[in-house]
């Protein structure tokens, strides 16, 4: 059901409309004329309003500009006669959706209506999406308490609000996507697209078509044209994931791109013109590919504006704690359970050396989440090479000296701190919900 606003002096056109669209479960409201139609503007906020153009106290552009500066985001069509077809075109300019001739099939008009709803609820939706997004890579919102991670957090903190190119190394599944999205949600780029690739996993035959795009019939199979993700990206920030495994041929275009601000799809004679920030990443010492002859140096300093070191999961084991009760509130909520991690569980998580960092931590998190017979995840339900683990010596985030409900109620206050004790982003970030935040806090004795 929408909110919607029919304005005519022409009471039977009006009433007619006006009930035909009650009939198909909209709430709908009348205005006589432009200065009723301006009151209701000023009590309420409506999904769509239907104008006539002319009325005698004004006409539809009057009403128009109104429903402009009162909520922009309100659709406008204007119904006129064909007299009034410079007017129309005149609305439409100034932020109007749509116009409707009068005389013409109402069912037409019923048509445009329900397309106009139906596109601002795909906007809305569009947007809250936008919005969860930002929510979830925010930089506030990510775990990291260890030490290690403080100057990665400076940095991006830093970095974020630039355009600035930025190389972000770290071994396979220390989270450099992830943290390229955080990078990408904080600048002016937000609302833009963030558009990633591996350029490990795209055959070095299709990988330069897949970046530049090409032209209809620029190879065998090319029987479209197609955009590259240097223009998908356009306005918003591309992420060039394992750069280190671009061909050397590849490696030219892409310097010259970069230092250029075009790029040319494959068959075309022209440039396109393209805005994108680059974020590229890789797990390859690229000096040492460097040295010898295996990346290019030049594209090296191009993409190395920023360099952003991500430290593995051994060595922020401060971390593991909160991203693995992270991990298992997200697969707990999937499966409609209420986990939780048993002590012993935990010890196991702290003595394993990752080798796969955060990736394998979350994806044996998950399977254990999967095979808990109980509400307490015990070590049998994790991956049997995680459950036997090496021994690493005692953890720095617990102490053996420290019980796990002390390292908790620490863990607490440190987030709770970090997010100047906001209970609902200190909740979000530790993945528990308010009220098991609050059941926490009391039982800890830490004041709200």
């Amino acid at each position: 059901m929408a909110d919607l606003l029919v304005v005519d002096d022409e009471a039977s056109a009006r009433s007619t409309l006006a009930l035909l669209l009650r009939k198909r479960g909209h709430r709908v409201l009348e205005a006589e004329g432009v200065t009723a139609a301006m009151k209701r503007l000023g009590d309420e906020v409506f999904d769509l309003v239907v104008t006539d153009l002319r009325m005698p106290d004004g006409d539809g552009l009057d009403v128009l500009r109104a429903v402009k500066a009162h909520a922009p985001e309100t659709e406008v069509i204007l119904l006129t006669a064909y007299a009034g077809w410079q007017s129309a075109k005149e609305a439409i300019r100034l932020g109007a959706l749509d116009y409707f001739e009068k005389g013409q099939e109402p069912d037409e008009l019923h048509h445009r209506i329900e397309k106009a709803l139906a596109g601002r609820a795909l906007r809305h939706e569009n947007q809250n999406l936008r919005e969860q997004l930002r929510e979830r890579y925010r930089l506030a919102g990510l775990i990291a308490l260890s030490p290690a991670m403080k100057p990665v957090l400076d940095l991006v903190e830093r970095v974020a609000p630039t355009d600035a190119a930025l190389l972000i190394q770290g071994e396979s599944g220390t989270g450099k996507e992830v943290i390229a999205k955080v990078i990408h949600h904080a600048s002016a780029r937000a609302a833009r697209p963030f558009v990633a690739v591996n350029c490990g996993a795209v055959p070095e035959a299709l990988l330069e078509s897949e970046l530049f795009g090409h032209t209809r019939g620029a190879f065998t199979g090319a029987v479209a044209s197609k955009p590259g993700l240097f223009e998908e990206a356009h306005g918003g920030t591309l992420f060039l994931d394992e750069i280190g495994e671009t061909p050397a041929a590849l490696q030219v275009k892409l310097l010259r791109a970069l230092q250029s601000g075009e790029i040319r799809r494959l068959g075309a004679t022209q440039a396109v013109t393209i805005d994108a920030r680059v974020v590229a990443a890789t797990n390859r010492d690229l000096a040492e590919m460097i040295a010898e002859g295996r990346f290019r140096e030049d594209l090296f300093y191009r993409l190395n504006v920023i360099q952003l070191v991500l430290p593995p999961l051994r060595e922020r084991r401060e971390d593991i704690p909160a991203l693995a009760e992270h991990f298992l509130a997200r697969s707990a909520a999937k499966l409609g359970r209420s986990l939780s991690l048993a002590p012993e569980t935990l010890e196991r998580l702290l003595r394993y050396p990752w080798p796969g960092n955060v990736r394998e931590l979350e994806n044996a998190i998950e399977r254990a989440a999967i095979l808990a017979r109980d509400a307490s995840v015990a070590p049998a339900d994790l991956p049997p090479h995680v459950s036997a683990g090496l021994q690493l010596g005692p953890s720095p985030a617990l102490p053996q000296q420290m019980t796990l409900a002390e390292s908790e109620r620490i863990h607490i206050l440190q987030t709770l701190e970090r997010f100047g004790r906001n209970h609902s982003g200190a909740a979000e970030a530790l993945g528990i919900g308010r009220t098991t935040l609050w059941r926490k806090l009391k039982e800890y004795g830490i004041e709200r």
